[in-house]
């Protein structure tokens, strides 16, 4: 086995190799940019190098910089994680041709084939794969944009043939969005990949994404360890992964196996590879691409086969043949991934960027019955930055049934913490308790028939706002018993306090009634009680309870006369008055909320890259006003309202910060 290796890349993937090597007793080298020097994985691993610039082309996707790390470091093979040199074919090429250095990956032939998506369309057809319908011809101009989607029917899908990553992807239901997304798909494309050619294919509605991991050694033995569904995306990005699939039978499963498998055969492939697929209501499915590197969500296949895919990629490259057969490969239990990202969920998912002055992962768990698993590259005084991939981490669930591994998400989502940036969380949160996706019929346009207006703090049942306003009142109750003690206002003799509370939240107003007898109880003016067990001190940004039997777990931060909780998906502010306190508060004057309408603030770090607009222009409800580009993913931003251009703010070219007036209307 290989005695010391280099790691390509950086964040999340690499701390994640560099555990599996740790555990194998395999020496890792990271390389990093400016931007990374102070980075986890640069602490993880037993060397380091540093590469470049904070910017990837000069840096992480650099071939010579890569390679002259590794032969400074003296290793005997790279890994490429995935993203920036993993799918490129002269980078395979080089270390193939390398004496002493191993590609910890797929023979270059096979990433070329499968790397273009246009050509790896020609092949899978060849192949026996059935493929979706489309035009597998590169898109030379708007027009030839128009002819081609015309002629296979709307809606259509443009996509970047180099693509990935849901990267130069746009859905196009008429002409005039296919004119916009064809220019996006190819701007994006020629920014993250250096290639802007583009492809058009149907779009299949109401479809499901799923993809099979397969496994293959350099002696033509294949395997293929069942299937992901990853059918829970925004803006074509995977955000939660499961496994396996709600919705294939045994008869489908094998027959994507088989097809997977005679696809990597048509290209002489070996190594840890996926092929994805989309699946129609009828279980009918298509060849969508081949991914010829390591995925962002193998680890739920991990936690259901128990094979660890980082070991094998291992064994491959160092020339092992696979140590197990096709009929070895089970299915145990239920994972499930949930990717947690610095964006903002209230803003249409848009980057976010700074410290994290708050980053707490949920206890790990692992036993018979259930597991927990993180996967990160981050640590709490950590930066998110603006040069990479937003992703914070990936928090992974696995238990006996789905419904168990669903509630264990769940709590493990309640246990996360993250501030100083936006994340992801409270909309994960959501998707994990909605009733769609509970029942697993969740498909690719859940986001957008759920959510058709974006994503905003949720509104909790009757129930589960009985709970945090109890859970509210006793924990306002622990910190006046602690302030009464403090000052002497209480004493071992006379300990006295309060029990008659009113309490508001969400503007339901409930007086609330404490009863200590032999445990505590929150009793509610219509005479409902709940049984309340709580270890919560005044300062824990967590506060664990049982409420009623159930163990819960919300997100707290105290203000005036109460708490701020979140806790799935809900974003309240809870006040706990006394009755004269809240007499009193009828008087108070209520401040006016003031709107930026007149203004387009920055809804993210980013640059500009056009103003699609002039001074004096009148727009429409919709309309392009100008395009950023923030963490490798291009964003148009569009009129919310009539109006007319007073003034420009901002040129092509500039880098703004968050809330920055990029333009002033009438």
């Amino acid at each position: 086995m290989f005695k010391k290796i280099l790691i390509a890349n950086r964040g999340e993937i690499a701390c994640r190799v560099i555990k599996t090597a740790r555990r194998m007793n395999i020496e890792t080298v990271a390389v990093y940019s400016d931007a990374d020097q102070d980075a986890l994985h640069v602490r993880m691993a037993d060397e380091s190098v540093h590469i470049g610039p904070a910017s990837a082309q000069e840096s992480y996707l650099s071939i010579p910089k890569i390679i002259e790390a590794a032969k400074q470091s003296d290793v005997q093979a790279i890994h490429p994680g995935y993203g920036f040199l993993s799918e490129n074919k002269e980078f395979a090429e080089i270390l193939t041709a390398e004496k002493d250095l191993e590609f910890i990956g797929p023979p270059p032939q096979a990433i070329e084939a499968m790397g273009d998506k246009i050509a790896s369309k020609k092949i899978a057809a060849v192949a026996g794969v059935t493929t979706v319908p489309g035009d597998r011809n590169e898109i030379e101009s708007d027009e030839d944009a128009i002819r081609v989607a015309n002629e296979i029917g709307y809606p259509v899908m443009i996509k970047a043939s180099a693509g990935g990553g849901g990267k130069g992807m746009r859905i196009a239901w008429d002409e005039a969005q296919v004119i916009e997304g064809f220019q996006s798909s190819k701007n994006e494309a020629k920014s993250a990949f250096g290639d802007d050619r583009v492809f058009i294919e149907k779009f299949i509605t109401g479809p499901r994404h799923i993809e099979i991991q397969i496994l293959a050694d350099k002696y033509g033995n294949f395997v293929y360890l069942n299937e992901r569904e990853c059918s829970i995306q925004r803006r074509n990005q995977k955000i939660i992964e499961e496994a396996p699939s709600p919705f294939l039978d045994e008869s489908t499963r094998k027959a994507m196996g088989e097809q997977a498998i005679r696809l990597a055969k048509a290209v002489g492939y070996y190594s840890a590879g996926t092929v994805e697929f989309i699946v129609d209501s009828e279980r009918n499915f298509y060849f969508l691409e081949m991914n010829t590197r390591l995925q962002v969500e193998h680890p739920v296949t991990e936690l259901i086969t128990g094979i660890d895919l980082v070991e094998q990629m291992f064994r491959i490259a160092h020339g092992e043949r696979l140590g197990f057969p096709q009929s070895d490969v089970g299915i145990s239990g239920w994972a499930m991934e949930s990717r947690i990202y610095a964006e903002n969920p209230y803003r249409g998912f848009l980057p976010s960027t700074g410290r994290l002055t708050r980053y707490t992962e949920p206890p790990d768990r692992r036993s018979q019955s259930e597991a927990v698993r993180v996967d990160t590259g981050v640590y709490e005084g950590g930066t998110i930055s603006v040069h990479y991939d937003p992703m914070i981490a990936k928090l992974c669930s696995w238990a006996e049934s789905r419904e168990k591994s669903i509630a264990l998400m769940r709590n493990a989502l309640d246990c996360f913490e993250i501030d100083g940036i936006s994340c992801n969380i409270p909309f994960l949160s959501t998707v994990m308790g909605h009733p769609e996706f509970v029942s697993g019929e969740a498909t690719t346009a859940f986001i957008e028939e759920q959510f058709p207006t974006g994503f905003y703090p949720q509104d909790l049942s009757q129930d589960e706002l009985r709970q945090v306003m109890a859970a509210a009142v006793v924990m306002h109750r622990t910190v006046a018993i602690r302030a009464a003690k403090i000052s002497g206002q209480m004493s071992s003799r006379n300990q006295r306090m309060i029990d008659d509370w009113v309490v508001v939240a969400d503007k339901k107003v409930c007086r609330v009634k404490i009863e200590e007898l032999n445990d505590l109880r929150v009793r509610f003016d219509d005479d409902q009680t709940l049984a309340m067990t709580s270890e919560w001190t005044p300062g824990q940004s967590l506060a664990h309870m049982t409420i009623d039997g159930e163990s819960m777990v919300f997100k707290v931060h105290p203000i005036t006369n109460g708490f701020r909780i979140r806790y799935r998906g809900a974003d309240l502010e809870i006040q706990v008055w006394t009755s004269r306190q809240a007499e009193m508060s009828r008087h108070m004057p209520v401040k006016e909320n003031v709107t930026a309408q007149s203004k387009l603030l920055c809804p993210m770090p980013g640059l500009i890259s056009s103003i699609n607009i002039n001074v004096g222009d009148s727009v429409e409800i919709g309309q392009a006003l100008c395009t950023m580009e923030a963490m490798k993913m291009e964003n148009i931003l569009k009129a919310e309202r009539p109006a007319v251009v007073k003034s420009v703010k901002a040129q092509p070219g500039d880098i703004l910060a968050v809330d920055d007036v990029i333009m002033e209307f009438e």
